[in-house]
């Protein structure tokens, strides 16, 4: 069987699914499906949640969704988070902070991180953040290579600074790059 591999650049509100079998959730909210005539058997890899955009893999090959998962690939977020961050809350990321997760509290592995000196090049999200009145904002980048529920999101807050905005950029080797948001593109092997 020849498998097909995705890149999606998920937009802001989508859900990381196809289709919902709950009838009111299917009526409120907009899945991948809406977005491109994937093959049946189509899965993403990894999740992003309604309010994260960015670097989505889908594939119809099961075995290529464990390798992206395994914990050598990483996974780079760009954030933008409420304040100006500090150096000590780069630090704090770097050498894990402690977050919750269903099973208890967890301390997250280190990772790279640092402060993104302007803002990324990326497309304007579909809903404002905020207005400027309600103070600044700054952009970090974080790197981990794991993936609990909300992580880099719980890892921002505990560190004292609360993302406003996700958008993953990166998969191991492959890069958001110029994808349009809503945008898919067909490639022919993943990692």
């Amino acid at each position: 069987m020849n498998h097909r591999h995705f890149l999606l650049h998920k937009p802001f509100g989508y859900l990381s699914q196809f289709r919902s079998e709950d009838a009111r959730e299917a009526r409120k909210k907009k899945f991948l499906g809406l977005l491109h005539d994937f093959p049946e058997g189509t899965m993403s890899i990894g999740r992003l949640d309604e309010h994260s955009e960015g670097l989505l893999l889908l594939t119809t090959d099961g075995r290529v969704s464990e390798r992206v998962r395994r914990k050598d690939v990483e996974k780079e977020y760009y954030a933008q988070v409420d304040g100006l961050i500090t150096d000590e809350a780069v630090r704090r990321l770097q050498q894990g902070v402690e977050i919750s997760i269903p099973e208890g509290k967890y301390l997250t592995l280190p990772c790279a991180a640092f402060r993104l000196e302007q803002a990324p090049d990326l497309p304007p999200r579909t809903r404002k953040i905020r207005d400027d009145r309600h103070g600044p904002t700054s952009w970090v980048s974080i790197t981990v290579t794991e993936g609990k529920n909300r992580q880099v999101r719980k890892m921002t807050a505990a560190a004292g600074f609360p993302t406003l905005r996700l958008v993953r950029v990166r998969i191991g080797s492959i890069v958001l790059g110029g994808l349009q948001p809503g945008e898919v593109q067909e490639v022919g092997e993943l990692l």
